[in-house]
């Protein structure tokens, strides 16, 4: 049974038992000093609107929602340390932990994560880049995230090579018909788009990440009938991956914004156990 936590993430780790994960990945709040936000609009065409459209029609813009949570922490690795003590617990042997953060960051977070792993467990940084929205004037525009890959046992590890999907050569000319048509693996730097702001992806939840995303690392990272564990969910796209890839997951968030995208995102799945956490009850 899939499990999704309404709770604090620090009280459910600690009432899940030893070795009991295949695979985690969390996009824990990247501490940028701010709340994050997204809007959900709709236009209306309308001969006095605020927006002008195509051949010059003019529209108005109505505002449906707005989803946020804040993203401020005096102590972030304060914040994240326990926790991830407690993933580092509930992981098998042979179980990976994917760390998704930003460039403010990252260098500390990877120092943090030496300590508990162990440096000898890194495995991979993945640069995650993408192609959209504002560019500064001030500096090189920053447009990637930074995906760092620990396994609990170095020596013993799930990586499935060839269920990772192929992706097309950037300049297929040069390495011939049949590697062109047969594309290549990606490296540690992965161009994928965000999540569109019209696409069928999106649920309006801030910070949502890319399912593309999601599916090649529990692709990669796990196997059929696994256990994939996402304690800042979010969104839930760790879940809807593992819908599509045939795992089981567990996630945990206590938004209840976030809880109320996800019970939009599976309301047709019935193999979900909802769990309102109370730790007084945990054994």
């Amino acid at each position: 049974m899939n499990k999704i936590y309404f709770g604090d993430n620090q009280a459910v780790l600690r009432g899940l038992p030893d070795a009991s994960v295949d695979l985690i990945y969390i996009d824990p709040p990247f501490n940028t000093g701010k709340a994050q936000t997204r809007k959900s609009l709709r236009t209306l065409r309308t001969e006095e609107g605020d927006r002008v459209g195509f051949q010059g029609r003019r529209y108005t813009t109505v505002k449906l929602g707005e989803m946020a949570y804040r993203d401020i922490f005096d102590d972030f690795l304060a914040f994240l340390e326990p926790r991830l003590v407690q993933a580092y617990r509930v992981l098998k042997p042979n179980g990976s932990l994917y760390f998704h953060i930003d460039y403010r960051e990252v260098h500390y977070c990877k120092v943090l994560l030496d300590q508990i792993f162990g440096r000898a467990s890194f495995i991979n940084e993945i640069i995650w880049a993408y192609d959209y929205g504002a560019r500064t004037k001030s500096k090189w525009p920053t447009k990637h995230d930074n995906i760092l890959w620990y396994a609990k046992d170095p020596g013993n590890y799930t990586f499935n090579y060839d269920a990772i999907e192929r992706i097309p050569y950037m300049a297929p000319g040069l390495v011939g018909p049949e590697k062109a048509s047969r594309g290549k693996l990606p490296t540690d730097t992965w161009w994928h788009t965000i999540v569109p702001t019209n696409g069928r992806e999106k649920t309006g939840y801030p910070t949502q990440k890319p399912l593309g995303i999601l599916r090649r690392i529990i692709a990669a990272s796990s196997n059929a009938g696994d256990t994939v564990l996402d304690f800042f969910a979010g969104s839930g796209t760790t879940g809807a991956a593992c819908l599509e890839l045939g795992r089981d997951f567990i996630l945990v968030d206590d938004n209840p914004q976030a809880l109320a995208v996800m019970a939009k995102r599976f309301e047709n799945i019935n193999a979900i156990d909802w769990v309102n956490y109370d730790p007084r009850k945990s054994t």
